[in-house]
């Protein structure tokens, strides 16, 4: 088994334990609900179990078996990033690619592309890249006990990540952006 597959059981388990139901009985959860939409699902987890969003986004995964994953599995990362990246989101690929030319200065991590942004791992995921919107690309940054800083959105507890670093435009990637990207790096072993 794989560290991330590892990760994943171990966040079922103890999603598992949080609510005190079965992955059979949180499937039967979510199928009551007449819910089909992952965001629906998603949602409807955070609101009646208490569970944070990265839980309730990982649970919906789970029991829809949408991780993202299969959606890029058997392609290639350029496949992938062509597909990321096309229509109205083409114009953030270079934001994508100045983040790459200076994390790829850390050192050795996994790039896993999934169906709308990258994710980039080494012993546990530190950062997730990607549009958010057709005019919006987000840094997703796990590290902690950041200085407050305007540019630094702190995420509630349990979301995918610590930190989102909103930019719209390749000049945005700067120094500091960069540090706190290379501090998660570090951090994740």
């Amino acid at each position: 088994m794989s560290s991330l597959d590892q990760a994943v059981q171990t966040q079922l388990n103890n999603i598992q334990k949080k609510t005190g139901k079965s992955l059979t009985e949180l499937a039967a959860v979510a199928q009551k609900s007449g819910l089909t939409k992952h965001g629906e699902l998603r949602d409807m987890f955070k609101e009646k179990l208490g569970l944070g969003h990265g839980d309730a986004n990982s649970l919906v995964h789970a029991i829809l078996a949408s991780d993202g994953t299969r959606a890029a599995e058997g392609k290639g990362e350029d496949a992938v990033l062509d597909e990321i990246y096309s229509g109205a989101k083409a114009g953030m690929r270079p934001i994508h690619d100045a983040l790459m030319k200076h994390i790829t200065k850390f050192g050795e991590f996994e790039i896993l592309p999934k169906k709308g942004y990258v994710s980039l791992r080494r012993k546990k995921q530190f950062a997730m890249i990607g549009p958010k919107t057709n005019t919006r690309f987000e840094v997703g940054i796990n590290a902690s006990d950041f200085k407050k800083n305007a540019r630094l959105l702190e995420q509630p507890k349990g979301s995918m990540c610590n930190y989102i670093v909103q930019i719209n435009d390749a000049k945005e990637v700067d120094a500091e952006l960069v540090t706190w990207i290379k501090s998660a790096f570090e951090g994740a072993g």
